[in-house]
């Protein structure tokens, strides 16, 4: 299996690793489009996490046949991270599938690659920067579309969030909530535009961080907007089984993607 590490910035943590699909070659004969999944960590937004702890999810992903971007971001804890530059980021991050991405992989490779038909995966805080840079490019880049968001155990409404408090949140976000509360407002994904792509939020029955029913409520408010979104609980699971290839919050989220 082959990873790259690609820049997408000029700073340290605006990088990602792209992972080379296993190769099958009846797939190969058949001409069957590659899948390309973009996948952004969770982790409180902080510098304590980084896109390794998805490693194994990215390694699993392209052993199924997928090309992989797992995108690292600046984060809370070194020179600019924070709302809103680590928005940002992962916007830009999934802008380099135009350009540095898609110029690192084999010619032959980026021709099968499906590029109208993008899958976004981003886990807890992850799932918030994923969905928001989504809804910002309104689902396309120059020249990709996406078409599926996989929101695993995510932050969906950090205006709740804050108003009941949360650190890791205030410190992202720069201020609490009663002296900047449309920051959080912005940078909600339950308050995002609605976009032309598929929203499947997944998350764990047995959830201690996010409860599974932020999950359910974000659903239930952007489908009355015409947001096309499902819901997915997961029995007997909890916030980090979505980092565990053998778990079955993986097992759905593969599912939802076709692989």
């Amino acid at each position: 299996m082959i990873r790259q590490r690609i820049s997408y910035g000029d700073s340290r943590s605006q990088f990602g690793h792209l992972y080379l699909p296993v190769a099958d070659p009846a797939s190969a004969a058949e001409g069957r489009p590659v899948p390309l999944v973009v996948v952004v960590h969770g982790g409180y937004w902080s510098t304590e996490f980084a896109l390794v702890v998805e490693t194994p999810v990215a390694r699993d992903l392209a052993a199924r046949g997928a090309v992989v971007w797992n995108v690292e971001y600046r984060r809370v804890g070194e020179h600019g991270g924070g709302w809103p530059r680590t928005g940002y980021d992962v916007a830009n991050a999934l802008s380099a599938l135009d350009t540095s991405v898609r110029c690192a992989l084999p010619v032959e490779l980026a021709q099968r690659v499906a590029w109208d038909d993008v899958a976004v995966v981003g886990h807890s805080a992850g799932g918030q920067l994923a969905l928001w840079a989504v809804a910002r490019l309104g689902a396309r880049t120059q020249t990709t579309r996406v078409r599926t968001v996989i929101l695993q155990a995510a932050a969906t409404d950090l205006e709740a969030a804050g108003q009941r408090g949360h650190l890791a949140l205030e410190r992202f976000i720069g201020a609490p909530y009663a002296d900047t509360p449309h920051r959080y407002r912005d940078a909600s994904p339950i308050r995002a535009r609605v976009f032309d792509a598929h929203v499947v939020a997944i998350h764990g029955e047995l959830d201690d961080a996010i409860d599974h029913r932020v999950s359910s409520a974000y659903v239930e408010s952007v489908r009355a907007r015409g947001q096309s979104a499902e819901m997915v609980i997961v029995a007997g699971e909890g916030h980090d089984a979505f980092v565990d290839p053998n778990s079955r919050g993986h097992r759905e989220t593969l599912r939802r993607l076709g692989i």
